[in-house]
């Protein structure tokens, strides 16, 4: 019997692997995939602090940013430098196999190319090269992707909103230390282009409809060609419960992409790490009820829950944003002192701090009127 099975060998899987393992709990991660890493379903932005918190070594990274620009489909761009690097474009199949080689050196171990398909009762039942297995358990980890199917499986209910992402790597010449954001390609989200190689960038955008003509007229912009292209979900606003049955539900398969950008590295890792605390505390006390498993939620409530619930609230507000207020604010934004706010607060991981300051400013109060404005307008019509 295993103290802890883990599900899934994405940077929140792996984190909570290596935890556990370092505690000297018998850890077992098992991945679907033949190899670690891939597909790779991510736009590999990460800000130095979810870098850090992964662990890995400097041949994860591609490129380190200090700039962006916003550009709105009226024409207005809001550029701003923070002369200093505040994001990480990482490699995200480099990423994920030092996060599982990090583990398996503390003691986890690990099985490819196998996946549960069914569980119950301290028992997951895999399927893959070893053929099929009951594999007993003391504590299950769920960190099996935006759709989990450990939750069906389970009965657990899901995160409220799935967004469909669409991403390509195309030939595209582009400063490397610069980021480019077009909150105008999707309605529900934005579209972006994050420099790779020389002469190469990432392009992409999310949304919760029409999604696949969207990118084609996004994408149009930055040429024909394709050089790879991927598709994936981004689950936001939290499962109403990360926790029961002998299970913590971690990253993506409890919903803890961030509403702000879709990313989910750092707070998957986080909750990774959480899980790992909350396990070694259950198999020590050998309990394993939904109270004590209640522990892990709150931790990772307090540790990123507000910056989630405050993303939320204004991914709700989204459908509001028409092009022409996406021009307003960017505007309204580009002075030296706006600029120098955005830079002084910005954290991609924890927005609301600098979300708070710009939303004080008395410049953002017309846009604010704007936004109610246009939103009474439409509800009178």
């Amino acid at each position: 019997m295993y103290d802890v099975v883990i599900v899934g060998a994405g940077p929140a899987g792996t984190a909570a692997a290596r935890r556990c393992a370092g505690y000297g709990l018998n850890t077992l991660l098992v991945e679907e995939h033949a190899a670690v890493g891939y597909p790779v379903q991510c736009a590999g932005l990460l800000s130095r602090a979810a870098v850090q918190e992964c662990g890995v070594s400097p041949a994860a990274i591609v490129r380190e940013v200090s700039s962006a620009s916003v550009i709105s489909s009226a024409g207005s761009v809001l550029d701003f430098d923070a002369g200093v690097t505040k994001a990480l474009v990482v490699n995200r199949g480099i990423l994920d196999r030092e996060m599982a080689q990090r583990a398996a050196d503390e003691g986890a171990e690990i099985r490819l190319k196998t996946y549960a398909y069914g569980v119950g009762d301290g028992v997951l039942r895999t399927k893959g090269v070893r053929g099929t297995e009951d594999v007993r358990y003391r504590l299950l980890i769920a960190a099996d992707g935006p759709r989990s199917p450990l939750s069906r499986l389970l009965g657990m209910k899901r995160p409220p909103v799935f967004l469909s992402g669409i991403q390509a790597e195309v030939p595209y010449a582009m400063d490397g230390r610069h980021v480019q954001i077009y909150p105008d390609a999707s309605p529900d989200f934005f579209g972006y282009a994050i420099p790779v190689e020389e002469g190469r960038a990432r392009v992409g955008l999310c949304g919760q409809s029409d999604v696949s003509a969207r990118f084609a007229s996004f994408s149009a912009r930055f040429g024909g060609s394709c050089m790879h292209l991927v598709t994936g979900t981004i689950p936001l606003g939290q499962m109403p419960r990360s926790y029961g049955q002998r299970t913590l539900f971690v990253g993506d398969a409890a919903g803890l992409a961030k509403p702000t950008s879709g990313g989910g590295v750092y707070t998957g890792v986080r909750s990774g790490y959480h899980a790992a605390d909350t396990a070694v505390e259950c198999c020590e006390n050998d309990v394993f009820s939904d109270a004590a498993l209640s522990s892990y939620e709150q931790r990772w409530k307090d540790d990123f829950g507000r910056e989630l619930d405050l993303g939320m609230r204004f991914f709700t507000l989204r459908p509001m944003i028409t092009p022409d207020l996406v021009d307003e604010v960017c505007r309204a934004l580009n002075t030296p002192e706006m600029k120098d706010l955005i830079v002084r607060y910005g954290d991609i991981d924890r927005p609301g701090d600098v979300l708070k300051h710009l939303l004080k400013h008395p410049v953002m109060f017309r846009v604010i009127r704007s936004i109610v404005t246009s939103e009474l307008w439409r509800i009178i019509k």
